[in-house]
C-alpha cells in the first residue's frame, strides 16, 4: 500500500490531492483522516505557491523528493503542513486542510481547548489540524511514508469519486478560482469556504467620526 501511496504522490499535484481524501495522518499519538486538501503547483504557473518565485531556504523542501512534510509559520501563530508531490524539482505540494480525528480523541482535545466541546471543530482547517496533531516546524523535512515522528497512510477504503468534490481555493491571493481544493461530501469536518479580500491600508480608510 505505501508503494501505491509513493506513486501517487509522483505524480500531478490536483491528481496527488485527489488521491490523499480519505488518508491517515499520525503525528502525536492522534490520528486524523484527511477530509479536505489543496493541491499547488510549483515555479512559474501557480502564483498561490510558495514555490511561484524559485528556492529559498523556505520552502526547499517543496523541490522534492515527494513525499516529505513542507511545514511553515503563518499569522506569527499557527503551523500548516503540505505533502511535497510531483517530480522532483517541480516543487508541487499539498496542503492538508481539514480531517476527522479517528484516534487519539483525547489527546486532539487537549491540544484544542475548545471553549464549546465539538469534536467536528477539533482538525477543520488547516491550523487546526496542525494543532491537533501536536505538528510543529519540528516536522519540516520529515518523510511521511517512513516510520518517522509524523506518518501518512492510505485509508482503509478509498473515497468513492462521486463524493469528491472540487472548488476554488482557500484565503489565497492569487489564483483564486483554480478548482485545486478537493473535499468529500457532506463531511462535517470540511472547513467552510472563504474567498481571500485584501485588508484596506488604514492610511485609505477613514477615521470613524466621534
Amino acid at each position: 500500500m505505501s508503494q501505491n501511496l509513493a506513486d501517487l504522490l509522483a505524480g500531478p499535484a490536483d491528481e496527488a490531492a485527489r488521491g490523499l481524501l480519505g488518508c491517515l495522518l499520525t503525528a502525536g499519538d492522534v490520528t486524523v483522516r484527511l477530509t479536505e486538501v489543496e493541491a499547488y503547483a510549483g515555479t512559474g504557473g501557480d502564483p498561490a505557491s510558495h514555490a511561484h518565485r524559485g528556492r529559498t531556504p523556505r520552502n526547499a523542501v517543496m523541490f522534492g523528493p515527494p513525499g516529505y512534510a513542507y511545514t511553515y509559520f503563518t499569522y506569527g501563530m499557527h503551523w500548516c503542513m503540505n505533502v511535497v508531490c510531483g517530480p522532483e524539482n517541480e516543487a508541487a505540494a499539498v496542503l492538508v486542510r481539514a480531517g476527522e480525528v479517528v484516534d487519539g480523541i483525547e489527546t486532539a482535545r487537549a491540544r484544542r481547548r475548545l471553549r464549546v466541546p465539538d469534536d467536528r471543530q477539533l482538525a477543520r482547517g488547516p491550523a487546526r489540524l496542525c494543532s491537533a496533531l501536536g505538528i510543529d516546524g519540528a516536522a519540516y523535512g520529515t518523510y511521511l511514508l517512513g516510520g518517522g515522528p509524523v506518518t501518512l497512510r492510505p485509508g482503509t477504503e478509498p473515497v468513492p469519486d462521486d463524493l469528491i468534490h472540487t472548488g476554488p481555493r482557500v484565503g489565497v491571493t492569487g489564483g483564486h478560482d483554480t478548482p485545486w481544493r478537493f473535499w468529500i461530501k457532506g463531511d462535517p469536518t470540511v472547513s467552510e469556504y472563504r474567498r481571500h479580500t485584501p485588508k484596506r491600508s488604514s492610511k485609505l480608510s477613514p477615521r470613524p467620526a466621534r
